[in-house]
Order: structure tokens, then sequence, then C-alpha cells
């Protein structure tokens, strides 16, 4: 298992995308949800940058369900991403230890999974942008501690640290 985590728009995709082509069968999971006309955009350029490339599922919530559906088919399954992933269980309020859980336990080690990295600015001054941003970086944690590599993607740039 591979993650890959780095800031908004440090090459993070581009890179997974690189990895995840050296395998032959290959499913993407997009777990994005075109709430506004800006992330119908960025929907459909992420669809256009990946091609015919991959099987591609979407999944706004139940990805430990669908990975477990999945997964024998697949050499490498992308995940884009955990950051929206984690804003979808917040959005429609739904029980983020269980869905974790059910997520971290489904995974069988081929997975390239990418998130970002939200730890590294000011304290935020809400209670639920807190909240939410101490549930992605406990995410993080756990899935790095799973990966077999994880990068840090610094301007386009992946630095491996493990």
């Amino acid at each position: 298992m591979i993650l890959i985590t780095g800031g908004v728009k440090s090459g993070k995709s581009s890179f997974a995308l690189k990895l995840a082509r050296k395998f032959r069968r290959r499913a993407f999971i997009a777990t994005g949800v075109p709430f506004d006309e800006e992330m119908k955009k960025r929907i459909e350029k992420h669809k256009a940058e990946r091609g015919k490339d991959f099987d591609e599922y979407e999944e706004p919530v139940n990805l430990g369900m669908l990975l477990r559906k999945i997964s024998s088919k697949y050499d490498v399954i992308l995940i884009d991403c955990m950051t929206t992933w984690l804003g979808n269980l917040f959005h429609y309020k739904i029980d983020l230890e269980k869905k974790v859980s059910e997520f971290i336990e489904s995974l069988s080690g081929k997975e390239i999974i990418i998130t970002n990295e939200v730890g590294f600015s000011i304290i935020p001054s809400d209670k639920t942008t807190r909240k939410y941003a101490e549930e992605l970086g406990k995410l993080n944690s756990r899935l790095a501690s799973l990966a077999d590599e994880v990068y840090l993607m610094v301007c386009g740039i992946d630095i491996k640290i493990k």
C-alpha cells in the first residue's frame, strides 16, 4: 500500500497516476461529490487527466464496502482522496469511527491512497474545522502506519518518507 500526502495542488494526483499506470488491471475510486460548479470542473479535469486508463468508481461514503467488492479484480486501486471522503462523512453526519474502521479493515495492500496534509497551518478557529483537521490527522497517521511506502509531495516533488 502506498500513501501520498501533501498540500493542495502539490502534485499528489499526477504522481499517484504515474505509479498506478505501472500496473495492468487498474481501478480508480473517486470520493468527490459535485456540490457546486467549481467542484464539477475539478472532477471533470481529473477525469480528463486519467483518460481511459482506469475502471472508474464513484463512492463518496462506503469505501470499505466498495473495496471488499472490487479488490480481487485489480492489481492496483487508486483512491482519491481521504480528505474529500472524510469531508463527506462530516457533511452527511455519518459515524466516523464506524466508517473509518470499515475502510481500514477492507484494505488489501494494493491501494494507492491520496490524502492532504492539513495540519501545517494555524489551528482553525471553529470547532467543526478543528475536529475535521484532527480526524484527518488521525486517519493519515493510521494509514501511514499500515502503508509500505509514504510520499510527501512538495511543489510537485515527491519525497519518500517511508
